[in-house]
Parts: C-alpha cells; sequence; structure tokens
C-alpha cells in the first residue's frame, strides 16, 4: 500500500531536529528559491507565537488582504500547519509538493546530510505559498530563531518576537539572555521588529535591533484595559501610537491572550502607518475575534467546563492557571495531564498544583512523552492529589468525564501532542 504524504516526511522525523540553515540553503535552491517570492511577517518567542500569527492573518483576511499561515504543531489534522485564506493545504497539493521536497531531499541524503522532518515541511509551505501568491504570508518560527528553518527568509517585512521565557534550553541556553540572543536571530538588518519581550530578554532583543539598524516597538509598555473577562474570551481597549482600538474582542480567555492580540494590533498598526495595508476598524474587529482557539484554553461543554489547553512550559502553565484563577475562583478543578520529558515538568507541576483540586497523570502516544507513573511521582511532589495514573489518554479521559459530577472544571493541558489525540478522537 502506497504512503501517504505525511508517513513520508514523517520518515525523517529519525533524524532529530538539527538546527542551522546549511541544509534550508540547499533545499532553496534546488527548489527555486521560493522564499524570495514572499511578503513575510515572520514571528518568533517562547509563547504565544502561533496565539499572535493568528490575530495577524485573521486581522489580514478581514480587511480584505489574501495571506498564508504557516504555525505548527497541528493539533487535529497535519494540513493545518499550511493554510491560504482559511483553506488547509489540499491533499493533492499536499502529495505534488512532498514529491518535489523530497526528490530534492534525497540529494543531500546522499551527501550525508539529509534534513529534517521540519525542514521538509518548511519547504513544503514555502512552495505553496510562492505558487498561491498571496499579499502576506504569516510565518511561525518552529525552535529558537537564529538556525529556526523558517530564518531563511532574509527580508522580511516585520518581525515579531512575543516574548521569551525557558523552554529548549538544551538547544537554545539556560539563561533568559541566551534563550533571548537566539530568538533575536530572526531580525534582520533595517526590517522593522515588533517585541513583547521584557526584563532582560528585552535588553537583548534591543541590542541586536540596534545593531542591525532595524526600528523596534516595544509592545509590551503598550497599556490596556480590559472590559470582559469570560470562558469564551476576554474584551479590552487600548491605544497605539495615538490610534484608539476599543472593545476589542478575543475569542481566546486570558489576559496573556490580550497581551498577544496587543503585539499583533502593533504588527497591524505598523502596517497601515507605512500604507502597506488599509484598516477598516470594524472589519479588523470581525477577524481579531475570529481567531480560532485552536488548543488555546478550548471550552468543549459547560457543564462542567471541560477545557484544553495547550500549556506544555513553565510559562504557559503559569498563564493557565491565572486564567483559571481569574474565571473560576474557589471552584473544584481537575487536571489531566500529560508532559513530555524534556520539559520543566517539577516546575510546571508546582504551578499547576495553584489551581486544580485533584489529578489524573497520563502518557501522550509520543515517544517524548513522561510516563504516567512518573509525572504521577512530580505531581505528588509538588503537592497535587493523584486520583490516577493511567498510560492511555483515552482511558485517562473516560475516568475524567466518569467524575464530571463532582468538578466544576476539568482541564486537559501539558502537552499539545495530548490535546491533539484527545481532540482528534472526540
Amino acid at each position: 500500500m502506497m504512503k501517504t504524504a505525511q508517513e513520508r516526511i514523517g520518515e525523517y522525523l529519525k533524524f532529530g531536529s538539527k538546527l542551522g540553515l546549511e541544509r534550508m540553503e540547499a533545499l532553496c535552491s534546488l527548489l527555486g528559491n521560493p522564499e524570495k517570492n514572499l511578503r513575510v511577517i515572520h514571528v518568533g518567542g517562547t509563547n504565544g507565537k502561533g496565539s499572535v500569527c493568528r490575530y495577524i492573518y485573521e486581522g489580514l483576511l478581514a480587511l480584505g488582504y489574501t495571506a498564508g499561515i504557516f504555525t505548527s504543531p497541528y493539533i487535529e489534522d497535519f494540513r493545518e500547519r499550511i493554510e491560504v485564506n482559511h483553506e488547509m493545504i489540499s491533499e493533492e497539493k499536499l502529495e505534488s509538493l512532498t514529491n518535489l521536497v523530497l526528490k530534492a531531499a534525497e540529494k543531500l541524503s546522499e551527501k550525508g546530510d539529509p534534513p529534517t522532518e521540519f525542514e521538509i515541511v518548511t519547504m513544503i509551505g514555502l512552495l505553496l505559498f510562492s505558487k498561491e501568491a498571496p499579499d502576506f504570508t504569516v510565518l511561525e518560527v518552529g525552535l529558537g530563531g537564529r538556525y529556526d528553518s523558517t530564518n531563511i527568509i532574509q527580508r522580511p517585512i516585520l518581525s515579531i518576537i512575543t516574548g521569551v521565557a525557558f523552554d529548549h534550553m538544551d538547544r537554545l541556553g539556560n539563561s533568559i539572555e541566551e534563550i533571548a540572543y537566539e530568538k533575536a536571530g530572526i531580525i534582520k538588518a533595517e526590517c522593522p521588529v515588533i517585541s513583547g519581550a521584557e526584563g532582560e530578554a528585552a535588553k537583548v532583543i534591543a541590542g541586536q535591533a540596534y545593531k542591525c539598524a532595524a526600528p523596534l516597538i516595544d509592545s509590551s509598555k503598550i497599556k490596556y484595559h480590559i472590559t470582559s473577562r469570560k470562558p469564551g474570551g476576554y474584551t479590552f481597549n487600548t491605544t497605539i501610537d495615538g490610534r484608539r482600538y476599543d472593545g476589542i474582542e478575543l475569542s481566546m480567555a486570558g489576559e496573556h491572550q490580550v497581551k498577544n492580540a496587543v503585539t499583533a494590533l502593533c504588527a497591524l498598526n505598523y502596517l497601515r502607518e507605512k500604507k502597506i495595508i488599509r484598516m477598516d476598524g470594524e472589519a479588523l474587529r470581525r477577524g481579531i475575534k475570529a481567531a480560532g482557539p485552536a488548543g488555546r484554553f478550548f471550552i468543549t461543554s459547560e457543564n462542567p467546563y471541560v477545557i484544553y489547553d495547550g500549556a506544555h512550559n513553565r510559562e504557559g502553565a503559569r498563564a493557565l492557571v491565572k486564567t483559571l484563577e481569574d474565571l473560576f475562583p474557589g471552584k473544584d478543578i481537575l487536571f489531566v495531564c500529560a508532559i513530555l520529558k524534556d520539559k520543566e515538568t517539577r516546575s510546571m507541576a508546582s504551578e499547576f498544583v495553584k489551581a486544580a483540586s485533584s489529578f489524573i497523570a497520563t502518557a501522550s502516544h509520543n515517544e517524548r512523552s513522561l510516563s504516567a507513573e512518573e509525572l504521577a511521582g512530580k505531581i505528588r511532589a509538588a503537592g497535587g492529589l493523584v486520583l490516577a495514573e493511567v498510560s492511555d489518554p483515552e482511558e485517562a479521559y473516560n475516568i475524567a468525564m466518569g467524575m464530571a459530577d463532582k468538578y466544576d472544571v476539568i482541564v486537559f493541558a501539558g502537552s499539545l501532542y495530548l490535546i491533539g489525540e484527545l481532540l482528534r478522537n472526540r
């Protein structure tokens, strides 16, 4: 039986994650340098970059522009990662572009330096965007920035760094300054950059922007006022460069999402000021509200509330806990968790126990997932009550839903792989 495009791409997972641009440069050269045809908004950062990408993408579409978006990982369908004008890459286009890219990949393999799975997917995205020629391409960094495959883009119209926190320290460094340095690698000479980073990370990014003579907009300094907090999304007002944005409704909950939306509005406002786009306030509001939750405080039921959230590092866990405290103070909350081995499990568990009454420890089917038993031990060490430890996430789901009458909120969190596996079966 012939393998699908996704299965053939997946065969390159065995080569792991190798940072560096040499393979991407070779692939692009073999495939006609499609990256040179794109008007790219390049978005990096530790947390929030996927949401910022989606806010900008939906905003541009609502304003009447065509747009493509490249994000990762996917939640339910592999093709979610590559989308143009609200349409995921078709099975036919995925198949034909995969054939092209894998032929080029074989040439690199013959020379002893095969590309990674992420480099192949990035290349497929660049080829599709080049062929479809949208007005704008919103490109999310995969890992880090400086040596990420998306950094093959040399002249973005805008670079964005959402914020910097501890994650992937084995690749990016053990200090905030080191991680920020890698994130700042997407800043290009004289290309404007928007940064939502704070503290020491902000200094590193500002320094890199100065070296590159890149105009810098600090979105972390922009004040906002939250006017409504609801599980289905927050509403806020803000002012950017003297222009008021009132009644901005989000379909994603949490103050961190307000900050992400402010960063996205900074980007769109900059494009308006430079006359790259025309702005229509009502259309923009529709676009921002249309940005869907896709694994970010995604609510599937309200009695009790059943919430899926992809928080997968300490900063994400802290943001999730704050949102739960804002929306459900004093409520009984059950957490169903799976966390990857290379994450800060101890610190994530320490955050989660601040919000949850009880836990079910499980594991995703990803080979990097911590076992349910090990995770249960970490949760107990943090002071959490573990009701069950089961290796199968579906069994964990069934146990949790069997207790639905005892809790006000049931949260599935800790890994996007867990969220994807569960939502695909719902």
